[in-house]
């Protein structure tokens, strides 16, 4: 196994931590110790991705396995944080649902274009809507009772719910063409 493919396995492992560590700090009153050491587990497993894919396009180390377990760890990093943040009241649920069903359906139509032999690349939306929404995870997850990172929160949680509204239609507006029934 590949340094990139394990790195990806290091974040899927990490998950549980960062889910223990947030909901146990949120119990005990909002454990800021609990919560820094979420935050951080958090922001590690969040460099991984991106160190899993730079290594793996610059050395060419691009496999299958990485292919389908990459993008299924960031989502289960994301959706597990969010699903999370739900529980300490610092998301509401209808918000999260959207940012989830924009995830199946991306991953639904990527599963019709691989049948039909199209390989379809993340879009340059797609990847600011990541980031915004890891930005937005991180300032949430340390709860700093400082009011203007807790502005910046606010605004990141908007500007993550319009990026993955704005990458869903431009994703499926560019490639309309994988979903034209074939002959």
């Amino acid at each position: 196994m590949n340094l990139p493919n394990k790195l990806t396995i290091v974040r899927v492992l990490l998950i549980p931590f960062f889910v223990v560590s947030l909901l146990l700090g949120h119990a005990h009153n909002d454990d800021m110790t609990l919560r820094i050491i979420a935050d951080v587990i958090f922001i590690i497993a969040s460099l991984t991705d991106m160190l899993d894919g730079k290594i793996a396009r610059k050395y060419n180390l691009v496999t299958n396995f990485g292919k389908f377990m990459d993008p299924l760890a960031d989502k289960l990093l994301v959706c597990s944080a969010m699903i999370c943040l739900i529980e300490t009241k610092q998301l509401y649920s209808w918000f999260v649902i959207i940012i989830i069903a924009r995830e199946f359906i991306i991953s639904g139509f990527r599963l019709i274009a691989a049948e039909n032999g199209i390989v379809i690349a993340a879009n340059i939306f797609g990847k600011i809507k990541t980031v915004t929404q890891m930005f937005m995870i991180i300032i949430l997850v340390a709860n700093i009772q400082f009011a203007p990172l807790q502005i910046v929160g606010e605004i990141l949680k908007w500007v993550a719910l319009v990026m993955t509204i704005l990458s869903l239609v431009i994703y499926i507006y560019q490639n309309s063409a994988v979903l034209k029934e074939q002959n």
